[in-house]
């Protein structure tokens, strides 16, 4: 009897991992895996008009605006400027090679820098440290307050994604 309850019970938590795993991805996964992909979710980008020089006004504005609306927010270009205040160690993910960095954009606000590394003409990582001056030009997401950054800061443009970054560190350009 005991072996059959346990036979019985496997069996179920099986299915309950293959009904879950057959569930469609919740929209938070979803985005992720687009972003991974370089794909828009939902339309195209805001684009408008890139930047030529720093407007972290404009990106404060954005941010708030992400941070008190719920539901989609577009893609949009950015151009933020500022000191590094951190630097994450290099990460595989499902699109390759990823160097990460936190830049103050004042107002008490930092964002994450996500900078593809197979993609950029730049030195082994990191080439960027604490207390540098980072210029950098990119791609907006907002998926949550805790899951925000700007991607897209090489050169090139995508399907989705028209717009050519870079990341400037002490005067010296990255793409």
């Amino acid at each position: 009897m005991a072996a059959r309850r346990l036979w019985r019970y496997g069996v179920m938590g099986l299915m309950a991992v293959m009904a879950a795993q057959a569930m469609p991805p919740s929209a938070a996964q979803a985005r992720s895996r687009s972003h991974a992909r370089g794909e828009a979710q939902h339309g195209q980008p805001d684009v408008g008009h890139v930047p030529l020089q720093c407007d972290n006004p404009k990106f404060l504005s954005d941010v708030e605006m992400a941070e008190s609306t719920t539901g989609y927010h577009a893609d949009r270009v950015e151009h933020v400027c500022g000191r590094v205040i951190a630097v994450s160690q290099a990460r595989r993910t499902r699109s390759g090679w990823h160097g990460y960095f936190y830049v103050d954009t004042g107002s008490g606000v930092s964002i994450r820098i996500v900078s593809d590394l197979d993609r950029m003409s730049a030195p082994a990582w990191p080439w960027v440290a604490k207390g540098d001056r980072a210029d950098v030009l990119g791609r907006y997401y907002y998926d949550s307050p805790r899951s925000q950054g700007i991607d897209w800061t090489h050169h090139g443009t995508g399907r989705n994604w028209p717009v050519e970054g870079y990341v400037v560190i002490n005067a010296n350009r990255y793409q």
